[in-house]
């Protein structure tokens, strides 16, 4: 898609500073959290939530035959042609043209369609509020509209998070790829994967070690879905005409049986 931002994030680059999950939750205005603190003090892998929208995991691997070390940011991939837009037919979620998949919490109606359809597991609900929404990275929306870095990448000392247009994101992945064969893996990350994402990856290391889903198809998920979800309104509006109709045929029923008991001739033995 031409003119569509993006990001490519070199996973050997990334020394887990942190600065974007910092820089991602001030500039949304997410709340902390009970969790959301020093990375040592957690007992396990810090996961996406309503309240994080990015976090970066580490993993501990064998490379020719030494222990090292890997960090990977994750967030949205913000896919060309989301499933999860797909699947809302509140229309909650969309693609907007500059790239970034966003949320309108005004719109949607919790059924959480979208979540089933995400291929990377990333829609976060909220749970245990009493108006609860679908939450998600959505990519600074603002500030790229802008040409503005995300929050995130604007942030990263290390140049691991690079912005641009994705086709010339993607020049530059196969780029650091033959121009050093001997550290990057030939495969970058989200080029293809649910028809292609917005943001890309390059990693000295299969990609399936580092967390990511081997089992995503290069086929859009909306060219699967969109043949069932399309009947999805329809199902909504003949569920509610059905209970409708029970409730007024119950309701009737009720009121007839009250006229009979009203009218029913009394019994003079009694």
């Amino acid at each position: 898609m031409a003119g569509t931002k993006g990001v490519l994030v070199d996973i050997t680059r990334c020394i887990d500073c942190e600065s974007c999950v910092v820089a991602c939750r001030l500039y949304n205005g997410l709340e902390e959290g009970k969790n959301n603190g020093a990375k040592a003090m957690l007992p396990e892998k810090p996961k996406l939530a309503p309240n994080k929208w990015t976090v970066v995991q580490e993993y501990k691997i064998e490379k020719s035959g030494n222990p090292v070390r890997r960090f990977v940011k994750e967030q949205c991939f913000h896919c060309l042609e989301p499933a999860c837009a797909s699947a809302c037919f509140a229309k909650a979620l969309q693609k907007t043209p500059e790239g970034p998949v966003v949320y309108n919490e005004k719109l949607c109606v919790g059924c959480r369609y979208c979540m089933i359809a995400c291929p990377f597991g990333i829609l976060k609900f909220e749970w245990e509020k009493p108006f609860p929404r679908v939450l998600k990275c959505q990519m600074c929306l603002a500030r790229v509209a802008d040409n503005q870095m995300p929050a995130c990448a604007s942030v990263c000392p290390t140049g691991a998070l690079t912005f641009g247009e994705r086709e010339k994101l993607a020049e530059e992945a196969k780029s650091r790829i033959a121009s050093n064969p001997n550290l990057y893996i030939n495969q970058i990350y989200g080029e293809k994967e649910a028809g292609g994402t917005s943001w890309l990856y390059i990693s000295d290391l299969p990609f399936e070690q580092l967390g990511f889903r081997a089992n995503v198809p290069y086929r859009p998920i909306p060219d699967y879905t969109w043949q069932v979800l399309k009947w999805t309104p329809h199902i909504f509006i003949g569920w509610g005409a059905l209970l409708t109709g029970m409730y007024m045929y119950t309701k009737r029923r009720a009121e007839v049986h009250a006229e009979e008991e009203l009218y029913a001739p009394i019994d003079k033995d009694e």
